[in-house]
């Protein structure tokens, strides 16, 4: 297991490393030595929030916190990452039979891993606009990500309204 730390407006403590890499380190029964993790912590305006990131066998577990004491977010963080886990290894084998004779470390019971099913679909042809009439038409309908096919690159784009207000772009290879 390799372990990145990474500090933005956040000084990471030794004792923070000790015991967020025992904690991790019981989760890696779930992937072995595989596991690459990412943990980035950062303050602001008071409000301390953990991103810790699993990358296993081009596989992505992301759990995102925010609280007052790093070491609570570290207790919420883990069981959000354990049920994320829990639920794709339920899906690879198929049998729930397997997942339930797990022990778990940081949840009680067994998460449910039926997904919802797809109530609505809708089919739309793209037309080639820019970045800026993508951004005037989130704001238009109100939306909070918009599909485009971008006028400069050709590519198929999503637009999106991140949680601080900024806008994010997805541009899609194919």
């Amino acid at each position: 297991m390799k372990i990145k730390f990474v500090e933005k407006n956040y000084k990471i403590a030794d004792r923070f490393k000790k015991v967020i890499t025992e904690k991790l380190e019981k989760l890696s029964k779930y992937f072995g030595d595989e596991m690459q993790v990412t943990v980035a912590c950062r303050s602001q305006n008071k409000v301390e929030k953990l991103e810790v990131t699993i990358l296993s066998k081009g596989l992505i577990y992301r759990s995102e916190v925010s609280g007052e004491n790093m070491y609570n977010n570290i207790d919420l963080a883990l069981p959000k990452l354990e049920r994320q886990i829990i639920r794709h290894h339920g899906k690879i084998r198929d049998s729930k039979k397997k997942a339930e004779k797990l022990t778990f470390e940081f949840i009680e019971e067994m998460p449910e891993t039926k997904l919802p099913d797809i109530y609505k679909k809708k089919v739309f042809d793209l037309e080639p606009i820019m970045v800026e009439d993508a951004k005037d038409a989130i704001e238009r309908l109100g939306h909070t990500f918009f599909i485009f096919l971008n006028a400069e690159t050709g590519k198929i784009n999503v637009l999106y309204r991140r949680n601080d207000g900024k806008f994010g772009l997805i541009e899609v290879n194919y």
